[in-house]
């Protein structure tokens, strides 16, 4: 233990300095102070190790909305007092707050895992999901493509996502009708989530998007090169690539220069 009265009585009797004293009246303390100093480090490390990226904020009426990009193409929303999440599939929950409200884009394993929903939900928690996903995670309200439902101060509105052609395999992975991207409005500011899709008629129809994060990787969805030519079309000031395991995204971002889009590439599936 460290006796605090010795290295008082040796500071006040002189010849040493408030290092010396520390050292030899306390031996314990620096020592103690510095496995502390460890220990907050590893505590930040494992609690950025929880997400994919570092938190993003968005600036509203209403105040900050932080969007938390957790792996792949699941995300956590927090704004005011409220939870939601988008795709809770990927990555590590461990720790993080039960959803006010979920929204599930399709059926695919990257994106509906009815257990981690069932951990995240609580008793009065709101799920807007399509009916293919709603015939699989219990207690969902289906939203349908085109259709508009408000949760609270969100507004949600349910996009087509969809191949419009066959892969190189053969496959068509989304049927149209299937699935929903979603845009979500909060205190006037309006958030497009792609969903899996291709660049279709509908979305590049799209207006006044603030921040949109769009899909792209083969052969389920598209190419980095033609989610640029999508995004041209509907120009978002702010865009994210997600969703986009093996893909090139500096070649979403080359494509988008000189357009005035922000492009911003985070790490989705930081280790």
């Amino acid at each position: 233990m460290c006796d605090i009265y010795a290295w008082k009585a040796a500071w006040r009797a002189g010849g040493e300095t408030a290092s010396d004293w520390q050292a030899e009246a306390c031996p314990t303390l620096r020592g103690t102070i510095a496995c502390m100093k460890r220990l907050a480090t590893v505590l930040v490390v494992v609690g950025a190790a929880l997400f994919a990226a570092a938190p993003e904020e968005f600036s509203t009426a209403a105040g900050t909305l932080r969007l938390t990009p957790i792996q792949h193409a699941s995300l956590m929303i927090q704004a005011g007092d409220k939870v939601l999440y988008v795709d809770p599939a990927q990555g590590s929950y461990d720790g993080l707050p039960q959803a006010d409200t979920i929204l599930i884009t399709d059926i695919h394993g990257d994106h509906m895992v009815p257990a981690l929903v069932d951990k995240l939900r609580k008793p009065s928690t709101v799920i807007l999901a399509p009916k293919a996903v709603a015939e699989k995670v219990k207690g969902c309200t289906v939203i349908s493509n085109g259709e508009t439902k408000t949760v609270g101060a969100f507004k949600v509105e349910a996009i087509p996502m969809y191949n419009m052609k066959p892969a190189a395999d053969g496959q068509i992975y989304h049927e149209k009708g299937r699935g929903n991207g979603y845009i979500l409005t909060y205190s006037g500011k309006r958030f497009y989530f792609s969903g899996d899709t291709e660049g279709t008629p509908e979305m590049k129809a799209l207006r006044n998007i603030d921040v949109a994060f769009v899909c792209m990787n083969l052969p389920y969805t598209m190419t980095p090169e033609a989610a640029a030519e999508a995004v041209r079309a509907f120009h978002p000031a702010i865009v994210y690539p997600y969703h986009y395991r093996g893909s090139d995204t500096t070649a979403f971002a080359k494509a988008l220069q000189g357009t005035g889009i922000e492009v911003r590439l985070r790490d989705w599936y930081a280790k």
